[in-house]
Formats: structure tokens, C-alpha cells, sequence
């Protein structure tokens, strides 16, 4: 590593990370399939407005569209999407048009594609698509005059339907909502997870399975596991009369086997481990079926393992995927060798498609050669890594809070060029991720780098509530929601002080969504920190619940209590209503097209901060929705957020435009 060349404060070095660089060399990419003697996934572009490509890689090896633009491949079932595309063996691709939301199908060599559902103005959705026979099985959404009504459905592959709704085949309904359609092996039986409000996948959902009668329709379903306690996810099928799921009976979510005419659940490997995660898109899978012994599994306590469990025996093998060599921020010092967030795509001839990192590779689409764990790189969601003295090298934390331990992972400050003055400590951020029931691992994130490389470190916390840990330390967020979350929070920032690692001054929050809510109720009901920034954050629940989507209208029932018994508490923990308890600066940021979390949530606070005379700033996005997709948005939001944090940290970011801060 090149000597240091010069000192200077915390959070005015200069960096080459720059917010272009986050927005136009970033494009997450999600799990792909083969399809036919080609591999194809999909890809957010930033640079073409947020759309999301289907893609390929060309004969010279660089990806090329399969999908071209404007052509968007993004469901809006329960907003979130999830399985959005899917292939048949003559390379024609079936997708979900985002503008419309009809499904379409694009021929090899076709100009356009070919619509197979009626043109409803998005009040028709579908996700989870997958081909059987000549139908598009999939999850249907339809909303109806304020009502929404689900189910599973078979769309015929010929475009009959395109003019003709009545075409459109309802496989199986009776439930509010539906997930994981699975044809058994021989086609006369359709295995599918469902569960009502106010239960989220994660509270509460049953494995159901029903005998298809000749007209394609399912007859009486039958519960194989799961109840309005019990959290099933992704039922496979290990042959035409037994079924894999993931289940959290044990309090940890593991593998069961189970028969098609019910009985007591097989554990499959018994551990104190999560082998699944939140369902907050549609086809989200932890384990891959590798053939009738084995199957490729992803297991979580922190950081996430890769693993070929035997289900005959019970044992379990851990792989140790091999990233290709050279990285610029390989051999960064960091003393953490797990992988980061882990997507299993499919399994094919000894091959699976994941998508992964770690502390040191960056994230991407990666083909697994299960035998020797040798990964080999099909598409990193950046283009550009920065040399390793840029990046920070991750550090798993612990901290005690009150009568329980917080998890995070912690990111110093580094930049190869610099130095602070001597005595100096870092301000830091702890980002608080959505969910709330997500969770963070160790990751090469240019975004975290885009904070260490100019001296701020960050602290990105697993409060109580976040999954990867077992059902118990998820369920401590079960009508605490805007206390543990903060509690721990607060632990976690106040921990980096104790220890001499932070300025204890110079704290700031971070978060989106439900990160941001955590941020608004902790700057409101604690003096920890000195400012903070929300994206697209709750600040209010009484509206936030009349006002927000199907899929989490009742997701309070559970974070809070049900309405309007909890009415009080509804009052009394909303950041909006305590802004009298708020005594520091704070930046919103907001997409104006969101669904999930309105603009209204963002105005009140707003409107809030100026009757308290309290300087912000308040900055949106026409065109954005919940999560920031635009390359012009992902650079003002940033730039703005580093430089709100100079100001109020009274250090001036090199190369940052400053914004201006409201002041009474």
C-alpha cells in the first residue's frame, strides 16, 4: 500500500469514488436461468432511467439486451414484484411489462413482443412466472375499485388471452394471498404457500396442496404444514408424493420433508440457523433441489454459508466459493471470509447460478461448480472496482444494549492517500436497513466506500427485528417497532464511542423506508445523534396504514398493535408527533411516485420540522418509487447527503456541490 501523502480532517479527504460512479457503474443483478445453450438474467440500468434488462452475454462475451429498451421486466405484485420473466426452450422470453403490467411474449428475432394478457391499466398484475406446457403459471393480482383479489393463474402462451380476459385460467384461489405455485413431477398435483391478513409471510402462512382436475383447475386443498404462527416458505417437490419446504417451528427457519397426504414434518438438518429469509418478493429461494440426495442450501446466523445438505443422512457440507483472482480489493486485510447476501438461482448438470459476494469480491451472477465450489464470474453488479486502499475492510461488531446483544457490521474509514490529525476520531452513520426485517452482511459496497474513502465511517445494524438471526430475536420487534429498533441503534453508535472508535459528537442515522421511520423515532426520542437522513421514511401511522398498499396494509397489526385498539400507541410512537423531542437538522429525500410510503409521510414531516423552526432540507423525485432507480437521482441523493452531513459536521467535502439547508 502507497504511503500516506497527506493528513487531513475526517470527512475532507478526496476519494475517486465519486456519486457518478455509485449510479453509473452500479447495476444490480438478479439470478438468471439458462435457457437453451445460453444464460440470461436481469439487470437494473440506471443509465436508461431505472428500467430493468433482460440480458445475455454476446459473442465477444459482453452482455447484450435480449430485452431492448423501453421494454421494462419488473412485476408490481404486492408492489415488491419478484419473478418477473421466464424463458420456454425455444428462447422465447415471457415477461411483465412494468408500464402495463400485461404479460408478454418475445419471439427470437421478433421486433416487438406479442401481449398474452388484456390491456387493464396496471389494475392486472402477475409475478412468479413459469412455463408449463403451452400456459404461463403465475401469481395474479387484480384490483377492483379499492379491492384486491389474488390467485394463481394460467395464462396460454399463444396470446389468446391478449383481447379475452375470460381465456386467462384461475388455477386456485381462496386465499388473500398466494406464492410458490409448484407443478408436482407428473402434473396432477399443485403444491402453493398461502396466508391471510394480518399475517406477514414471515408471522404466519400454511403449505397447501390439491389434485388438478381435468379442466386444470385444483380441487379441495389440503394443509401440509404451517399456521398463522409458523412461517412456511418454498415448497419443492422431491417426487411426485413428497414435498421439501422451510419452515420456523424449531424458531429457526430449516428444511422439512413432508407427504402429500400430511403426517408430522421430517427435519431435514436441525440447526440454530435460518435456512430462509422474509418473502418480500415473489420466488425468493434458499435451496436448490441438486438431484434426489442433495441440495444446494444457503444458511444464515450473520453471515450467510454456502452448503450441500444430504437429506438422507442429515449432514451438511460446507463450500468455500473460490472467487476468481483479480479483484483490485482482494487481500484487503479484512479477517472476514463468509459471503455477503446469497440468491440461489438454478441447478444445472452439477452448475447453480448464485448471486453473491463478500466483504472483499463485490457482489454478482456467478456460476457454482458444486463439486469443487469454484465460482466463475457472469456479471458483477458494478463495472468498476476501486483499488483496495479506497475500500473498507469490514469488521463483525457486537454491542451490548439493554438486556440483549446488537449485531452490526462496522466500516472504518480508509482512503490509502490520507490520514487524519493525530487525536482526531471519525464521525460516523449507522445505517438502518428496511424491512424491517431485513438484513445486512458483510459487502464491498461503493456506497458504504463512498463515505470511509472521505473519512465518515458507517455502522450498519442488525436491531432487533432483522431476520439471519432466528425467530426470536425477529419477534423482539412484535409492537416494539419504533423502540428496539432505535434502542439498538442508539447501542450500537453509542458502543463505537465508548470504545474510542467514533466521535461520540458526530453521530449521524441513515435509513429507507422503515429504516427511515427508525431514523425520524429516534431523532425524536433520543439525543444521540446529530443529524439524520431519511429516505423515503414513516413518520406518521394512523394515514400510513389507510393509505399505504394491500401487502403491508396490516403489517402494523404485528410492528405495532391492531387499529383502533393500539389507536393511542399509533399516536404516541410516531415520529411526527414527537417532533417536540427533535433538536437537530434532518434531510428528506422521497420519491413522488412511491406507493409504499406516500410523499404525504415526508410533507408532514416537513411541515413539522418549519413550525419548530428546525433547518432540513427536503429534496424529490418525480419518476421514483420506493428505491431510488434513476442515475440523476442515486447522484443528487448522495451528493446531498454528504453534504448535509459536512455542514452540520463542519467539515467541506471536496468536489460535493452543497445544498441549501432550510432556516428559520
Amino acid at each position: 500500500m502507497p504511503l500516506v501523502t497527506r493528513t487531513a480532517p475526517y470527512g475532507e479527504w478526496v476519494s475517486p469514488i465519486s456519486a457518478e460512479m455509485l449510479a453509473a457503474s452500479g447495476h444490480p443483478v438478479e439470478c438468471g436461468a439458462w435457457v437453451g445453450p445460453e444464460l440470461w438474467w436481469s439487470e437494473l440500468r440506471p443509465t436508461e432511467g431505472g428500467r430493468y434488462a433482460v440480458r445475455r452475454a454476446g459473442q465477444g462475451g459482453d452482455p447484450e439486451d435480449v430485452l431492448p429498451a423501453p421494454w421494462n421486466a419488473r412485476s408490481r405484485v404486492h408492489e415488491y414484484g419478484g419473478g418477473a420473466w421466464t424463458a420456454t426452450d425455444g428462447q422465447q422470453l415471457v415477461f411483465v411489462h412494468f408500464a402495463d403490467q400485461r404479460l408478454y411474449r418475445l419471439d427470437p428475432g421478433a421486433a416487438e413482443p406479442t401481449p398474452l394478457t388484456p390491456d387493464t391499466g396496471t389494475d392486472a398484475r402477475y409475478g412468479e412466472l413459469q412455463i408449463a406446457g403451452t400456459d404461463v403459471l403465475c401469481v395474479r393480482e387484480r384490483h377492483d375499485a379499492g379491492t384486491v383479489h389474488r390467485d394463481i393463474a394460467a395464462v396460454p402462451l399463444d396470446g389468446s388471452a391478449a383481447d379475452d380476459a375470460g381465456v386467462v385460467r384461475s388455477v386456485v384461489s381462496g386465499s388473500h394471498f398466494l406464492a410458490y405455485p409448484r407443478l408436482s413431477p407428473d402434473g396432477s398435483k399443485l403444491a402453493w404457500i398461502a396466508w391471510e391478513h394480518p399475517q406477514m409471510p414471515w408471522d404466519g402462512t400454511e403449505l397447501r396442496v390439491a389434485d388438478l382436475g381435468p379442466d386444470g383447475v385444483c380441487g379441495e386443498p389440503r394443509v401440509l404444514l404451517g399456521s398463522a404462527t409458523e412461517s412456511v416458505l418454498q415448497p419443492e417437490w422431491a417426487d411426485e408424493n413428497t414435498l421439501y419446504a422451510i419452515s420456523d417451528r424449531s424458531t429457526f427457519w430449516n428444511l422439512y420433508r413432508v407427504g402429500v397426504t400430511g403426517g408430522e414434518p421430517e427435519p431435514l438438518c436441525p440447526r440454530d440457523a435460518d435456512f430462509g429469509g422474509p418473502l418480500w418478493q415473489l420466488g425468493a429461494a434458499w435451496y436448490r433441489v441438486v438431484d434426489e440426495r442433495r441440495l444446494l442450501t444457503v444458511r444464515t446466523f450473520g453471515t450467510d454459508s454456502l452448503a450441500l445438505l444430504d437429506v438422507g443422512t442429515g449432514e451438511l457440507t460446507d463450500l468455500d466459493p473460490g472467487f476468481p483472482a483479480g479483484y483490485a480489493c482482494t487481500g484487503g486485510g479484512t479477517s472476514i471470509g463468509a459471503l455477503g447476501r446469497t440468491v440461489l438461482g438454478p441447478v444445472r448438470d452439477g452448475r447453480a447460478l448464485i448471486v453473491t459476494g463478500s466483504a472483499t469480491a463485490p457482489s454478482g451472477l456467478r456460476e457454482l461448480d458444486i463439486a469443487t465450489g469454484a465460482v466463475t464470474d457472469v456479471r458483477l453488479a458494478v463495472d468498476e472496482v476501486p483499488a483496495a486502499g479506497y475500500l473498507p475492510e469490514a469488521q463483525l461488531m457486537s454491542f451490548a444494549g439493554d438486556k440483549r446483544t446488537v449485531h452490526a457490521v462496522v466500516y472504518p474509514p480508509r482512503n490509502q492517500d490520507f490520514a487524519a490529525p493525530d487525536g482526531e476520531l471519525p464521525p460516523y452513520i449507522a445505517f438502518v436497513h428496511g424491512g424491517p426485517t431485513a438484513h445486512v452482511a458483510p459487502a464491498l459496497s461503493l456506497t458504504h466506500a463512498f463515505f470511509t474513502s472521505r473519512g465518515i465511517g458507517v455502522v450498519d445494524v442488525n436491531y432487533g427485528g432483522s431476520t439471519g438471526y432466528g425467530r426470536e430475536y425477529r419477534d423482539r420487534l412484535r409492537g416494539q417497532w419504533g423502540v428496539i429498533d432505535v434502542e439498538d441503534t442508539v447501542a450500537a453508535v453509542r458502543g463505537l464511542g465508548a470504545a474510542g472508535l467514533a466521535d461520540p459528537d458526530r453521530l449521524a442515522i441513515e435509513g429507507g423506508s422503515a429504516g427511515g421511520w427508525t431514523v425520524l423515532a429516534a431523532l425524536t426520542g433520543t439525543s444521540a445523534f446529530a443529524c439524520g437522513v431519511s429516505y423515503f421514511g414513516v413518520a406518521e401511522l394512523v394515514r400510513f396504514a389507510q393509505e399505504t398498499h394491500d401487502f403491508e396494509s396490516r403489517y402494523l397489526d404485528g410492528l405495532i398493535g391492531p387499529l383502533p385498539e393500539a389507536r393511542e400507541l399509533y399516536d404516541t410512537r410516531a415520529p411526527l408527533n414527537n417532533v417536540a423531542g427533535l433538536s437537530c437538522p434532518v434531510l428528506l429525500l422521497q420519491g413522488l411516485d412511491d406507493p409504499i410510503v406516500p410523499p404525504a409521510q415526508a410533507e408532514l414531516f416537513r411541515d413539522a420540522l418549519v413550525r419548530k423552526g428546525l433547518p432540513h432540507a427536503y429534496r424529490t423525485y418525480a419518476g421514483e418509487s420506493h428505491g431510488f432507480r434513476k442515475v440523476e437521482t442515486i447522484v443528487d441523493s448522495r451528493q446531498a447527503e454528504l453534504s448535509f452531513y459536512g455542514q452540520i459536521f463542519g467539515f467541506t467535502p471536496p468536489g460535493v456541490p452543497a445544498i441549501e439547508l432550510w432556516r428559520p
